[in-house]
Order: C-alpha cells, then sequence, then structure tokens
C-alpha cells in the first residue's frame, strides 16, 4: 500500500468514527483533481459540516484526470470528464451509494470520436467541463475547439458519442470552448469560448425524449453567436441569477466580469468591471452566494484569491467590495447551500480552503481548517 492509500485509509477510519457529530449538517462533498503529476489518485468523496466547517474523508476512486464532474438529479450518478489530449480522452460515469459514500465505475467514452475533418489539434482534446440535461451529457473540450454530447442510457451509462462540434471559425484563431449551460428558461444551451472571445447559442432539442433520444434530430442545432467579447477577455465560466434574466461572465484573460442581461435567448452587455487585482491571465471560477446578494470569483497566477462582489438587488449590476488571499491557484470553488462556508480547490498548494461568509458583508475569513489533496480542481456538492 503506498503513501497516499495508508493516509487516506487512516482518514477514513477516522472519519467513519466521528460520523455521529456531523447531524443533520452533513453535506455530500466529491471533489474531482489532477492526477498527472500529483499524488492524487482520482476523485475524492467526503462529509463537509456545513455548520462547524470541517471535513472528513470517506472514500476514493481511480480515474484519470477527473478535473470537471457533475451529479445528475437525484445523486445516484456522477459524470466526469478524462482532460487529457491524447486517445484517453473523453467522460466517465460513476454510480454513486449516497449510505456508503462509494463511487463505482459504469463506463467510459471518448471525445471527438465523430469528427470527420478538424482544423487543428486532436478532436475531442482536453475536456475540461461537464454538464447533463435529460437524457444528455455534453462535454467543453479546451484544446479540441468543439462540443462532444454523449447519450445517457437507463442504466447511467454513457453511450459513445451521437454528435460533435467543431467551433473554429476559420478565422486562423483557435476555438476553446470552457464551459456551456442550459438558460435559466431551458429553451437553450450556451458555450463559452475562450479562443474566440465570444458566447455561442444552440437549440435544444429531445431533451425529454426517452433514453438515447431520437436519432433523426440532432440534440443540438442551429448555432448562433449571441454575445462577442471584447477581444481578450477570454470567457470562461458563467452564472445565472435566480431570476434568470442576468448572468455573470468571468474573463480569464483579463481578469473581467461581465455582466449580461438575458432575455428570450439573447444577451447584451450590461456593465463590465476589473475583478481581479491587475489584468491577470488567470482568473477561473464565478459563483452567486445562495442569497444573491454576492458574486465570487476566482483568480490564479499573478492575483492568487478571490474577488467579492456586491449585487444590485434591481438591477443585478456590481460594486466591488473585497478580494480574498488565497493558497495558490485558486481554480473551481463551492458555496455551501446554506451560505455559510466558501470552498477554495487550491491546485497548486495541494490543498482545498476553508473560508467562513459573512452574510451581511459578503467577506471571507480563513478557517484554516484545510484539506490536504493533491492538486484539486473542482468541488462539487450533492446536496443542494
Amino acid at each position: 500500500m503506498n503513501r497516499t492509500k495508508r493516509l487516506l485509509a487512516a482518514t477514513v477510519a477516522a472519519a467513519f468514527a466521528g460520523l455521529q457529530s456531523f447531524a443533520g449538517n452533513d453535506l455530500t462533498m466529491i471533489v474531482g483533481t489532477y492526477t498527472d503529476q500529483s499524488t492524487s489518485e482520482g476523485m475524492y468523496v467526503y462529509h463537509f459540516n456545513q455548520d462547524n466547517g470541517k471535513a472528513e474523508a470517506v472514500s476514493c476512486i481511480q480515474s484519470g484526470n477527473p478535473s470537471f464532474l457533475i451529479f445528475n438529479d437525484n445523486a445516484t450518478r456522477v459524470y466526469a470528464v478524462n482532460e487529457y489530449d491524447d486517445e484517453r480522452r473523453g467522460a466517465s460515469a460513476f454510480c454513486f451509494d449516497a449510505s456508503k459514500g462509494m463511487l463505482s465505475l459504469i463506463n467510459s467514452q471518448h471525445c471527438g470520436t465523430t469528427a470527420t475533418s478538424h482544423v487543428k489539434n486532436m478532436p475531442g482534446a482536453a475536456p475540461c467541463n461537464i454538464m447533463i440535461y435529460g437524457h444528455h451529457l455534453v462535454t467543453s473540450n479546451y484544446n479540441g475547439g468543439d462540443i462532444s454530447v454523449f447519450p445517457i442510457r437507463e442504466d447511467g451509462s454513457i453511450a459513445p458519442e451521437s454528435q460533435y462540434l467543431c467551433m473554429f471559425k476559420n478565422n486562423k484563431v483557435d476555438a476553446h470552448i470552457h464551459c456551456c449551460r442550459i438558460t435559466p428558461d431551458r429553451r437553450y444551451m450556451i458555450a463559452n469560448d475562450l479562443g474566440n472571445d465570444c458566447i455561442w447559442r444552440f437549440d435544444i432539442n429531445n431533451a425529454s425524449d426517452d433514453f438515447l433520444g431520437n436519432a433523426e434530430k440532432a440534440f443540438l442545432s442551429n448555432p448562433k453567436e449571441i454575445y462577442t467579447a471584447p477581444k481578450g477577455t477570454g470567457p470562461r465560466h458563467i452564472a445565472f441569477n435566480k431570476k434568470g434574466n442576468v448572468a455573470y461572465l468571468i474573463g480569464e484573460l483579463d481578469g473581467s466580469i461581465t455582466v449580461l442581461g438575458y432575455n428570450n435567448g439573447n444577451m447584451r452587455e450590461l456593465q463590465r468591471v476589473q475583478a481581479s487585482l491587475t489584468k491577470t491571465l488567470g482568473s477561473a471560477d464565478i459563483h452567486i452566494s445562495p442569497d444573491g446578494k454576492f458574486v465570487y470569483a476566482s483568480h490564479r497566477l499573478k492575483d492568487e484569491g478571490v474577488s467579492i462582489h456586491a449585487v444590485d438587488a434591481k438591477t443585478g449590476l456590481l460594486t466591488n467590495v473585497g478580494f480574498q488571499p488565497t493558497a495558490a491557484h485558486p481554480r473551481n470553488f463551492a458555496i455551501t447551500p446554506n451560505g455559510k462556508y466558501l470552498l477554495v480547490a487550491c491546485r497548486d498548494s495541494n490543498v482545498i480552503e476553508v473560508f467562513r461568509r459573512d452574510i451581511t458583508t459578503g467577506k471571507l475569513t480563513n478557517t484554516h481548517n484545510d484539506i490536504k489533496l493533491g492538486k484539486p480542481v473542482c468541488i462539487q456538492f450533492a446536496d443542494k
């Protein structure tokens, strides 16, 4: 047994010994990681107490570079990317037993297998984000500059790629698709393209069809560019407010947050604010607090931390209110459903930092309840 496994076994034993102290505030949390040049072996399951801010390790499962993951609607399945540039690129499905906190592999599929031609790079290369809607799974493939669609079978397994969309514009600019989201009205899917500095919109077909869908009509159709960002923005992640009429877009390449009005499949720019301390090249993730009063964004490389922004209740516009330094290379982060804690995956420090959130000011305080883990990237709670 290697050192990582021994440490995990000891931590798991301690976790089960102390589970009674977690009561009803215990959340199920799964963390995706990078396994290359890392002590990490894949995905890790924790119990996180949203009352005291402490975590206990439960289990792990081996998987290659599961950098981003998502639960299905009832948290019985987990789907994760395998972020590689080579033949290992793809997505994997896992069965999740919540009573035991255990994951088991169902199957995996490769991205880009239905591509007939490609401008550059391997089709489906570097899937970095994953989305589920109805009986379809969608991966955003960063280095491929493309999108892969997979039907989901009734047993939760992933069927082979059914649709492949290359987003290169033939403008000598590399497309870099970073995330896809369903719009609040459930009519469209949008895709953030960091390379082309834009947001694409697709019509959704067959979302409620039987498993494996309708082969006569593709799941996504009619791609249209609905927002063009200033050159060098690098659209990365996006978050919609609860009303569904305002979205917040983080720009990876300039550290900006763009406030976008959304209506009937269209977007218009309302505001741009400088979120990072400088125009860093590494802004990463963005989320809205459960009460809708604050927007948070993570920033890497030159600025290492989380910016804090107050939301105007009437307009949705932002006011900068603070910046919380973190450990190195903060990537994805998550806010507990009760809004009390914000957890940041700091990849290059091999730690998830746990911050207490002031619900009045939005400010963050480091609890130092660190979760030590090799190259953490993505944090997801099963409990919403």
